[in-house]
């Protein structure tokens, strides 16, 4: 029976010494400045996966991990011997249609005119010899001086220099009008069809460079020089440390207190004593559970809402996932939307 006792009474003071410890938490968690509030999250940025736009073998990367990049710098290059040699055998298309294309505007040449006339007037004299020939015989014909045959010989003869004669001035004439619309408009196409594709090959040799799209430190080295590189395979993975916000989470009564472009100070376990500028850029529409990995006062249980607080940390000391807290006033007024610093211009005016 003592033996019961005392594990009742060892039961019901460990339930008082827990509540005893919730309720200290719980006061002095929510305990702070006056007319300031405080919100709890982690350092975050933007994560940015590198990879060339088409298919080849890597030849160089020139970052490592752990390199800050600027906007637009190199940081690899896939084998281009495939893409040069398109582009050089497109071009060479391109400029030979190109010259077609200008002849057709061109026309005809005088001398190429001049050579149809001569033909015209040549098979002219030929019809002209063919037909004395044909009537000479043909007045013999009765007589037992010319056969038969001869006589359908010769006008076989007057036929065909009849029909050249009119080819020729055929020819003449197409000579004269220069080429059809229609063969010009085929050519125009089929050059302009030929200038997209060396664009297009031209755009695939550029592609054979890769270049980081903005500040910021490479993260991952994925692959390494000799592997083959995919569109859906990531070489470099970027940390884009401009802009670093802390995401956390604030409660739904304390929604109200706060707006977009409100200034906060925002403090670390890493650097006790240092504080950094922020300001409040974005608030969302949605509430949420609290994560689990967010320390604060609150129950758990509460419905919040992800806040983003933009921070300003020219020293680099910040790193991803590092705990914060943010402090704000709330005596500060709040900011109207037309009234809103764009990101870059808070940090430049700090």
């Amino acid at each position: 029976m003592d033996i019961k006792k005392a594990r009742r009474a060892g039961l019901v003071l460990t339930i008082v010494v827990a509540v005893a410890v919730g309720v200290y938490v719980f006061k002095h968690g929510q305990k702070g400045t006056p007319g300031v509030l405080h919100i709890y999250g982690n350092i975050d940025i933007r994560r940015v996966p590198l990879a060339f736009h088409d298919t080849g073998r890597i030849q160089k990367l020139l970052v490592e991990e752990g390199d800050r990049v600027r906007a637009g710098q190199l940081v690899g290059s896939l084998d281009p011997v495939r893409y040069e040699a398109a582009a050089k055998q497109l071009a060479a298309e391109v400029d030979a249609q190109r010259w077609i294309v200008a002849r057709l505007h061109s026309g005809s040449r005088p001398q190429e005119i001049l050579a149809a006339r001569a033909r015209v007037r040549a098979d002219q004299a030929m019809v002209k010899n063919a037909k004395i020939t044909y009537q000479r015989i043909k007045a013999l014909a009765g007589t037992e001086y010319v056969s038969r045959q001869k006589l359908d010989d010769a006008e076989a003869r007057l036929k065909a220099a009849r029909d050249k004669l009119d080819a020729d001035k055929q020819a003449l004439k197409l000579l004269v009008l220069g080429p059809r619309k229609e063969d010009i408009a085929a050519a125009e196409a089929k050059l302009s069809a030929l200038t997209a594709a060396l664009e297009l090959a031209r755009q695939k040799l550029a592609d054979t460079r890769l270049y980081s799209p903005a500040e910021g430190i490479i993260r991952n080295r994925i692959l390494e020089p000799g592997d083959m590189a995919f569109p859906e395979t990531p070489v470099f993975t970027v940390a884009l440390y401009n802009p670093m916000w802390v995401r956390a989470y604030i409660p739904e009564p304390d929604l109200g207190k706060i707006a977009i472009g409100m200034k906060a100070v925002i403090t670390t376990d890493s650097y006790p004593g240092k504080s950094y500028r922020g300001w409040i850029g974005f608030i969302s529409p949605v509430a949420e559970f609290t994560p689990k990995n967010v320390e604060t006062p609150e129950l758990r249980t509460r419905l919040v809402y992800q806040v983003r607080v933009y921070v300003c940390d020219k020293e680099n000391e910040l790193r991803l996932g590092m705990p914060a807290t943010v402090s704000i006033r709330l005596d500060q007024p709040k900011p109207r939307p037309d009234e809103r610093v764009p990101i870059q211009k808070h940090c430049q005016d700090e």
